[in-house]
């Protein structure tokens, strides 16, 4: 019996190895939580569905599905403000899970019937941190209630762990990217005053903040229309 234990998580573990990589190979945010949601369904014993939501002043925003049914989920939790995923990123709890929704349920008393209508019988949230950050939650559900046992638990939280480190280096790469586009464009705009309309490098700085400033319209998008136009901006 230990045996067959030892090489069910030898295999959950070689399968983590292989979301690590595959996570890290995508190349935006969005396909990084999409294929975070994917995995789910495939490494947690018995997840028939999963998402992934941030709660921020008391709104709820789905980032990723796996379908329609979970979009709904996450409405019904914005709309009620009350859910497992809800409370685990309001509440900063790890964990939170719900082990049958067919039967009433104290906490969530409103919660639960509406997904037993969406055919849901149980479902687990995963808080999605690290660090720095505290980034959402990780939805699992089942169509069967009592599905999730303490192995599909304990998978649970090392894929959301996992999870929480690649959703946070695609967003850093993300800026990262925004930023350099940023300089080149503001870069790009000051070479056009300082040539077109004989600026300084410091006084071609201070036309791009002004108008920035002035039509409250960021330094990049200023920059861009620059760019676009050639024109100095009144």
């Amino acid at each position: 019996m230990a045996h067959e234990s030892g090489e069910v998580w030898q295999k959950f573990a070689v399968a983590l190895a292989d979301m690590a990589r595959d996570l890290l190979a995508q190349d935006s945010v969005q396909a990084t939580l999409d294929r975070i949601v994917e995995h789910a369904t495939v490494l947690i014993n018995g997840c028939d569905e999963a998402g992934i939501l941030t709660v921020r002043r008391g709104e709820v925003s789905a980032l990723a599905a796996t379908s329609d049914v979970v979009r709904m989920a996450d409405r019904i939790q914005q709309d009620l403000r009350e859910g497992p995923c809800f409370d685990a990123v309001t509440d900063r709890q790890q964990l939170y899970a719900i082990e049958d929704l067919r039967q009433p349920h104290e906490r969530w008393s409103s919660f639960a019937p509406e997904m037993r209508k969406l055919g849901m019988g149980s479902m687990m949230g995963f808080l999605l941190f690290t660090d720095e950050d505290e980034l959402g939650a990780l939805n699992v559900y089942s169509h069967e209630p009592r599905t999730f046992d303490e192995s599909a638990q304990t998978a649970g939280w090392i894929l959301a762990s996992h999870a929480a480190v690649a959703f946070s280096a695609a967003r850093t790469h993300q800026q990262l990217g925004h930023a350099l586009e940023t300089r080149h464009e503001i870069g790009e705009a000051m070479g056009i005053l300082m040539e077109r309309h004989g600026l300084s490098e410091d006084d071609a700085f201070k036309v791009l903040k002004k108008a920035s400033q002035d039509h409250n319209i960021k330094l990049r998008e200023i920059a861009r229309r620059i760019c676009e136009t050639g024109e100095k901006p009144t």
